[in-house]
Parts: C-alpha cells; structure tokens; sequence
C-alpha cells in the first residue's frame, strides 16, 4: 500500500457494475466482499478493490479521510 494507491481509492471511480461512477473509497463493504468472495477483477483496478476490501474488513476507512478532505 501506498500513499499512491490510498488517493487512487479516493479519486477513482468504479468503471462497471451496480455501483459505476462511485468512488472506489465508498462502495459498500457487502460488495467489496462478494468480490472477495467471487474473485477480483485483474489489473489495477482488481487490486485497488482488495486493497479497498482491506481496509474496510479491518475497519479502516478513517485513514481515507485526510485523502478525501485534501481532494475536496
């Protein structure tokens, strides 16, 4: 992880899907599991996904919210 990829979950939006447009850092925990579940997509975006289901499994969403205030 880093610095890097935590401003990729802020600012990157999911390209497919139920939750398309939404920012990585805000889908909801149930999908990012069923995706942990199923198997993530290859690629960047697939391991942005596990890093985001990382985070929101270990309940540390917090860490984002710097990101997301410096973004706005």
């Amino acid at each position: 992880m880093t610095s890097q990829s935590l401003e990729k979950l802020v600012g990157w939006r999911m390209p497919f899907g139920k939750y398309e447009g939404r920012a990585l850092a805000e889908l909801p925990g149930h999908y990012l599991a069923w995706f942990a579940r199923e198997g993530f997509p290859k690629g960047e975006i697939g391991e942005l996904l596990e890093l985001m289901y990382t985070i929101d499994h270990n309940d540390l969403r917090h860490l984002l919210r710097p990101i997301k205030n410096d973004q706005h």
